[in-house]
């Protein structure tokens, strides 16, 4: 039992330090990896803050919208009361103007969407690029 090699410790990592040279496994270098990892997670955080200014803009938008929007149909239903009139044409009219704040803002919003989730993809396919260009670089060494 004495010749096992997992009795000994330092005979177990022997056999493994020669088994990797046998392989021509490149060398383990921890700090690289360590610094590749901060670099990840600088890159996710970014990511992450991109997005979070993204829903900021879009709930601002969102606001905006809203009170644009009732603030002009509450101008044309003033303007309709006002008038005492119940003609079919004005009335859609102001329907057709209230639909097209909506649609206008439901645009605004998607627009703020693509732009602050592609921000947060760049950030990312980025890192993706730097990191196969380290390992490129590695492996050339």
């Amino acid at each position: 039992m004495a010749n096992f090699p997992f009795n000994d410790p330092n005979s177990f990592l022997d056999m493994m330090r020669k088994f990797g040279t046998d392989l021509k496994v490149p060398k383990f270098d921890l700090d690289q990896m360590v610094e590749a990892q901060r670099k990840n997670i600088e890159a996710f955080t970014s990511s992450v803050l991109a997005m979070q200014e993204g829903a900021q803009a879009m709930a601002q938008k969102q606001r905006e919208i809203v009170e644009s929007s009732l603030r002009e149909a509450t101008n044309l239903a003033q303007d309709l009361k006002a008038q005492g009139d119940h003609n079919v044409a004005r009335q859609t009219e102001f329907t057709k103007k209230v639909f097209d704040i909506a649609v206008k803002g439901a645009q605004d919003t998607a627009q703020l969407t693509r732009v602050s989730a592609g921000e947060a993809v760049k950030i990312l396919q980025e890192r993706m690029r730097q990191g196969l260009e380290e390992v490129r670089k590695d492996g050339k060494n």
